[in-house]
């Protein structure tokens, strides 16, 4: 599978930035997937997890909000605020998943869509520490 550029920034810089196979993100009309040479695209973002995948590993990174525009050549996605679900041991995804839980509250997530997100983040969590 081709690869493309992706570039990930939140408020205090870069989250993101290399060549990905594939990247998914919760779009205002749906969660949709995005390969290389996608048509392009402006779209508005909101709360959920945005799944890279590099061909190599996955990465989850919880947003409450943003944007991304799609281009032929890649993918630059500007976000609100975002935690990344990465860590080397339990403690530390233990910690990132209770940051990403606050950050979707303060975002006014509903009941049923927090339950949902957390969901994908601990399953994401587990296929993490499986590496």
């Amino acid at each position: 599978m081709e690869t493309f550029n992706c570039t990930i920034v939140g408020p205090s810089g870069s989250i993101y930035d290399a060549p990905i196979k594939s990247i998914t993100l919760p779009g205002e009309e749906g969660e949709f997937t995005v390969l290389a040479r996608h048509a392009s695209l402006l779209t508005l973002l909101t709360y959920g997890i945005i799944e890279v995948d590099d061909g190599q590993k996955k990465m989850s990174i919880v947003i409450d909000s943003g944007y991304a525009k799609v281009s032929e050549n890649g993918i630059d996605v500007l976000v609100e605020g975002a935690v990344a679900i990465e860590g080397s041991n339990e403690n530390e995804i233990s910690k990132a998943l209770e940051d990403a839980k606050i950050l979707l509250h303060d975002a006014g997530a509903s009941n049923m869509m927090m339950a949902s997100v957390e969901a994908k983040i601990e399953a994401s969590a587990k296929q993490h520490l499986a590496w």
